[in-house]
């Protein structure tokens, strides 16, 4: 296990963005390292290409920038760019290079300005972008376009004493090459460069970015709306707990007077199924995976969420999250295998090894043939988001070091724990028939409502994010997201109580599987968001974007699903054993 830890933590220093040596101070004249990201569509975020797959000028020998293991998940493939932007040194109309375009390079740079092809760079550690070309509309015939490549871009820097602080890029219209037709052209490139002193300092080049995410024009209306939507599930959420302690407050008072007057009474409501309130679920290993799988999740959501209030995830840290992801699904790994091997022993579970299996694969295993599927899918599209096979392995080697020893010593750690199930009833040996129910005490009427109400508490939030993943904002507002992500867990474990209690005083002690059902059907319901989103709000198409959007959001959800059943299912378990305790079980 020593070994594990050392490959994790080599990993996990291995992955700091932007480690190039530097330490961003220069003299007048010295190299300022600039990079090439990737070119693709702008409507489409993950169809992202390498920068010299288009025809540009390229140095004779191309040099890859060594990438850490996050920036490769994030698609980024840097390499030198062929402008030479040395520190206060301006240039006008310096010359790239002269390019004859075959009708093939041509056609291919005209595709790429029809999808509004951007450019992204990285120039000491700072990004900026650019388009490749626009569409010209004929203002007497709507229906010819002409297209326009960019060939004269200029670079307008900014720095503060010996520090690039910041860098804009523009293109002139003016400055352009008409590639309508199908037929050679002959090209030249070329590039300026103005540099211009500012007094921001070097500890604050980035906030710019973090403003031009939601802040400021959009935050107060962003504040608003979450407060407003937090305000009326809460509401909801009182008027509920105050029914449902009263109706509890007039059972238990009802229950101890029959038990002080009439004790051969007939019983009636939740009182009548104590025999079998705690008789335990079918498919209990199954069951035992879906809370440890779900515990680790909840694990992991709070490490990030911690991770981003202490500044990890700032705006542009390449890599970053998706290294966090990693590293904390791995090293979280053992609480999955503790809890559910501590709960399958405590359900009387006989084969706790299948048990540790299932929870290893339980969510690994859609998330790994959903990476197998869209990886195949962008190496057919020769895509950045093609993972090469050093970082495929290198993923497989934590999976194989860490991941599964702490899964496997996390439930023999489950295994050997001492704790019972506490069942304040005894069960009987045969189960009770459950009375016939209307309809809408069925699962599934009774997941809509269980997932309508948390759900309604983060549909605001979930557009920012969704523009955020899945466009070029920026989000940087992680205190409102904690806020509404811990709203979220407790309407779901209220909802999810709320609906147990009907559940047992309609006389259906079956409540086990609902409660799981019932606390996760928020991740359905962001499913069928995500439905709208990509309709509705969103400009992207294609099969490969398509795939990549639907295919990872729906392992998000499955995870929302899992985690949030898991926090459905312990709220309701606690419920539960609350009320049995304050009556008298015979």
């Amino acid at each position: 296990m020593e070994v594990a830890w050392l490959f994790l933590l080599i990993v996990a220093c291995g992955s700091r963005v932007g480690a190039d040596g530097s330490d961003h101070r220069y003299k007048e004249g010295d190299h300022v390292p600039l990079y090439a990201n990737k070119v693709g569509p702008f409507h489409n975020p993950s169809e992202t290409y390498r920068f010299y797959d288009l025809p540009f000028c390229s140095p004779g020998h191309v040099t890859e920038k060594k990438e850490a293991l996050g920036e490769v998940l994030n698609g980024d493939r840097l390499v030198d760019a062929p402008y030479e932007l040395n520190f206060r040194e301006e240039k006008q109309a310096k010359s790239l290079c002269r390019r004859t375009l075959s009708e093939g390079d041509v056609g291919k740079l005209r595709d790429a300005v029809s999808k509004d092809y951007y450019f992204q760079m990285y120039y000491d550690d700072l990004p900026l972008w650019g388009f490749l070309g626009r569409i010209e509309k004929n203002k007497l015939d709507s229906s010819e376009s002409k297209y326009l490549l960019f060939k004269h871009i200029h670079f307008e820097i900014l720095y503060n004493d010996d520090r690039v602080i910041e860098i804009n890029v523009q293109t002139d219209p003016n400055l352009s090459v008409d590639i309508t037709d199908d037929k050679e052209v002959g090209v030249e490139f070329s590039y300026s460069v103005s540099w211009k002193k500012t007094e921001i300092p070097f500890e604050k080049r980035m906030e710019k970015y973090s403003k031009t995410s939601f802040m400021p024009h959009h935050l107060e209306i962003h504040w608003f709306s979450i407060i407003n939507s937090c305000v009326t599930v809460l509401l909801l959420t009182g008027f509920l707990a105050t029914i449902l302690m009263r109706v509890l407050k007039n059972d238990f008072v009802k229950y101890s007077h029959d038990e002080e007057n009439v004790e051969d009474q007939e019983e009636t409501g939740w009182k009548y199924i104590h025999g079998d309130v705690f008789r335990f679920p079918k498919n209990k290993s199954l069951f035992s995976a879906v809370i440890g799988s779900g515990t680790q999740l909840l694990a992991l959501t709070i490490f990030i969420f911690l991770l981003a209030l202490v500044g990890v995830f700032y705006p542009y840290n390449r890599g970053a999250l998706f290294t966090a992801l990693l590293v904390i699904y791995a090293l979280t790994s053992g609480i999955a295998g503790y809890t559910a091997t501590s709960f399958y022993i405590q359900l009387e579970g006989n084969n706790w090894v299948r048990n540790l299996l299932l929870t290893g694969c339980l969510f690994c295993g859609p998330l790994f043939l959903t990476f197998c599927f869209l990886n195949t899918v962008a190496i057919v599209y020769s895509a950045t988001a093609a993972l090469p096979f050093g970082t495929i392995l290198v993923i497989l080697l934590i999976w194989a070091l860490v991941t599964s020893p702490l899964l496997v010593l996390g439930g023999v750690a489950g295994k050997n724990s001492t704790t019972e199930f506490q069942a304040p009833c005894h069960t009987t040996k045969y189960p009770r028939e459950i009375p016939q129910l209307p309809w809408y005490r069925g699962t599934i009427p009774q997941m809509v409502m269980a997932g309508f109400l948390p759900f309604s508490a983060i549909y605001i939030e979930l557009y920012y994010i969704f523009a955020s993943v899945w466009g070029h904002k920026i989000y940087t507002i992680y205190s409102i997201l904690f806020i509404v992500f811990i709203i979220l867990i407790i309407v779901t474990a209220f909802i999810t109580v709320a609906l147990t209690y009907f559940q047992l005083a309609a006389e259906d002690h079956e409540w086990w599987w609902r409660s799981v059902l019932c606390g996760g059907s928020t991740g359905i319901f962001i499913l069928f968001y995500c439905i709208y989103y990509y309709r509705a709000r969103s400009d992207m198409s294609g099969f490969m974007q398509t795939s990549f959007f639907f295919g990872y959001m729906s392992c998000i959800c499955y995870g929302f699903f899992l985690m949030l059943g898991t926090v459905g299912f312990r709220a309701s378990l606690l419920f539960v054993q609350h009320i049995y305790q304050s009556i008298k079980c015979e």
